[in-house]
């Protein structure tokens, strides 16, 4: 028997389903990758808890793919699937071909400091919640926070050194004079007699 594909043992997330599409067992399927519709090009996709789907089919609609898992055989078992995150083992992507080309998965624990240079901490995750990456940051000592994956929030990133570069207002990791100053419900009324 040929050696099998099995739960990625480094995973890195390649789509997330989005509900059944149809009658017979077809996915809607939001896809992470650069070509969508390639979505089975890297082998068989696992769920966190190591089940397997092999894409037999898949086709662009809209903003998703609609993906025929061969695991899949009807509507329900389509609904019951909802919501699940897929994933392959990152040792089966392709390495980048440009060095200003990397995965996410990748920067999972570089260091994380000011333009000035100060630690802010090293990066835990990556997050997708439909408005573009937000890197999340562990603190040394302190709380986990959240940024844009932005030019403006991340003006530098040295892969090589293992740092990333924020800029702490860009990013809102500190408070500007404008957070301070009151809104239009908080304004003291002008006087009167």
């Amino acid at each position: 028997m040929p050696n099998q594909p099995s739960a990625p043992v480094n995973p890195v997330l390649l789509a997330v389903v989005g509900g059944a599409h149809g009658i017979k067992g077809e996915c809607r399927v939001r896809s992470l990758t650069e070509d969508p519709t390639a979505l089975g090009a890297y082998g068989p996709l696992f769920d966190a808890s190591g089940n397997r789907y092999t894409v037999k089919s898949a086709r662009p609609q809209k903003n998703v793919v609609v993906v025929r898992f061969a695991e899949v055989q009807d509507r329900n078992h389509a609904e019951r699937i909802n919501g699940r995150e897929l994933f392959v083992d990152r040792s089966v992507l392709p390495e980048p071909e440009d060095d200003d080309e990397f995965y996410l998965g990748d920067l999972v624990g570089l260091a994380v400091q000011t333009i000035a240079g100060e630690p802010v901490g090293k990066i835990v995750a990556f997050h997708d919640f439909g408005a573009g990456d937000i890197v999340e940051i562990q603190q040394p000592g302190g709380p986990t926070v959240m940024i844009p994956f932005s030019a403006a929030a991340v003006p530098e990133l040295d892969v090589d050194a293992g740092v990333m570069i924020v800029d702490p207002v860009a990013a809102g990791l500190v408070e500007t004079e404008d957070d301070d100053a009151p809104g239009p419900e908080e304004a003291e009324p002008s006087g009167g007699s």
